[in-house]
């Protein structure tokens, strides 16, 4: 039997699909039924006052969005924050001007990975890393 400690309360349970144990299983769909109740009732709510009004954490409600489970589509106040900088965002895990940023750090790592290679003359880095640890 495998067992694991729930990552949400910490108590020992059967591992399973959810990853969490039965209570808090249950805690979550009754978390996310509130939420879906609140948001039929207050159709122009946005996730804070979702938030407030139902005590479940603006983290939770962004996992229910995420999973597809609350839909935003008809909702034009909900938005979640951005997993880097926290900036509202209404689709994706980040904000364009983080996607942007991460893009431009990527494109300039491969750039000066590239260039390092070229100027040794080794054509790969993993042979860079070998080299380095010779000792002649």
């Amino acid at each position: 039997m495998n067992i694991d400690n729930c990552p949400r309360c910490g108590k020992l349970y059967v591992i399973n699909i959810r990853e969490l144990c039965q209570n808090c299983i249950k805690d979550i769909e009754r978390e996310y039924e509130i939420c879906v109740q609140y948001l039929r009732e207050n159709k122009g709510a946005n996730i804070q006052e979702l938030s407030a009004a139902t005590e479940v954490s603006i983290k939770q409600i962004t996992k229910f969005i995420r999973e597809g489970r609350i839909s935003i589509a008809n909702a034009p106040n909900m938005m979640y924050p951005c997993e880097v900088c926290g900036t509202l965002i209404r689709d994706g895990h980040m904000c364009d001007s983080c996607r942007t940023r991460l893009t431009k750090e990527l494109s300039e790592a491969a750039r000066n990975e590239n260039e390092r290679d070229h100027g040794n003359n080794m054509g790969s880095s993993t042979y860079s890393a070998i080299d380095k640890k010779r000792t002649f």
